[in-house]
């Protein structure tokens, strides 16, 4: 656990006495811990006990120079906070919200975002662990039930709330686990979570550009998203990630191993480079095909063309089948684009180039393939075929992971 980060989402229920107890746990397990609370927590606990367990400063207001009249008595840490939404969604490695009460986890799941906790609830990267407290009639209520289930639906991690004697002086469900079992369910989701660590992935994203002179070339759409998806997710899942990339407008974490290149031989140069003691390899890049067979070393003039012009062209270097026949003590996933006879031609692909499975879509579904934040496919390996509904491509990236993980 020595130096995971841990964000902690504080809501405004009488469970917030608990969470100083919580950060001394993850501080004596010398994890990093930092703290966002709504402004109704600190009627329950005070942010500068938060700031002194942390050793952080604890976030609250979005506007700080909009002081409250009970800033001195509450002691609570003003920073600017510009953008620490989106920063701190990034930073962490698991963000857990703790109480999180029926009004948090309702506007969660239809959106809604007036506090700084509830912007970077919906803004994080980082896998996000509700643990619900609240009286027991509340909790049972059909509206709070119903929102439960879909913070599961959304892809969030919920505890339940445990049996025991609560606020009100009723016995019921609604109670938050005490700090050293939310310590330890949280530890355990998040080592679930890191089952790439100790692994080395490289992964190949976006298009090559071809040359026909200095200032024209043939290329494809290839937005790299779902390159950079699969790198980040394998990242956040604990590897060591090696990303090549053609000319694509994406950023990655800077943990990753970004190399950029242009060509289809920079390419290929670039992952034989790289190759070397990697657990998983995942060509996602859309490589060209063809390349001209003499670039012009100077700029065509459009009067040379004399309203036609004749290209030669001639194959470029196909990285996937070299890298699947000189295959060592590695998986290997590649990707098919296929508009007619995809299944047969994925199947060809996957037994020339020695691939251990492959992924096929097509650019002609809707929402799928080049461009899009979403996409439809299938996982196609020698003995299975398994269809893959329409999802976004983080989702599909980690299905990717799952895959070769269990090959």
């Amino acid at each position: 656990m020595a130096k995971r980060k841990i964000l902690i989402g504080v809501t405004g229920g009488i469970a917030a006495y608990k969470i100083p107890f919580l950060v001394r746990e993850f501080i004596k397990a010398d994890c990093e811990v930092k703290i966002i609370m709504t402004p109704a927590a600190i009627n329950f606990v005070t942010p500068y006990t938060l700031s002194v367990l942390s050793k952080n400063e604890v976030l609250i207001d979005f506007f700080p120079d909009a002081k409250s009249e009970n800033d001195d008595k509450n002691n609570i840490v003003e920073v600017n906070s510009k953008t620490w939404h989106v920063n701190l969604g990034l930073w962490a490695d698991i963000f857990l919200i703790a109480p999180a009460t029926c009004n948090t986890i309702s506007k969660v799941v239809n959106g809604i975002s007036d506090n700084l906790l509830l912007t970077t609830i919906l803004s994080a990267r980082c896998p996000i662990i509700f643990s619900p407290a609240m009286d027991d009639d509340m909790f049972k209520n059909i509206v709070i039930q119903e929102n439960m289930k879909k913070l599961e639906t959304l892809g969030y991690k919920v505890i339940p709330p445990e049996e025991g004697e609560l606020a009100s002086g009723l016995y019921g469900q609604g109670r938050m686990p005490e700090p050293d079992k939310l310590f330890k369910l949280t530890i355990e989701y998040l080592n679930e979570l890191k089952d790439l660590n100790g692994k080395k992935v490289l992964v190949t994203a976006g298009p090559t550009r071809e040359f026909i002179d200095p200032v024209r070339f043939i290329s494809n759409p290839s937005s790299g998203k779902m390159g950079f998806e699969v790198a980040i997710a394998a990242f956040e899942r604990g590897a060591d990630v090696t990303l090549i990339s053609g000319p694509v407008n994406l950023s990655a974490p800077k943990e990753i191993n970004l190399l950029k290149v242009i060509t289809t031989n920079e390419m290929f140069e670039s992952v034989m480079n790289n190759l070397d003691d990697k657990d998983y390899v995942i060509m996602t890049a859309a490589v060209e095909d063809i390349t001209p067979a003499n670039s012009s070393k100077s700029k065509l003039k459009k009067e040379s063309f004399k309203n036609k012009f004749t290209i030669d062209f001639e194959n470029t270097i196909d990285i996937l089948e070299y890298i699947g026949k000189n295959k060592k003590n590695f998986k290997l996933a590649g990707f098919a684009l296929e508009t007619d006879n995809g299944e047969e031609n994925a199947r060809k692909k996957l037994e020339k180039k020695n691939l251990d499975f492959i992924v096929l879509n097509n650019p002609n579904d809707k929402d799928a393939g080049f461009g899009t934040d979403t996409n439809k496919v299938k996982f196609i390996d020698k003995d299975n075929i398994e269809n893959i509904p329409m999802k976004s491509k983080r989702e599909i990236a980690d299905l990717i992971l799952d895959k070769l993980i269990k090959l």
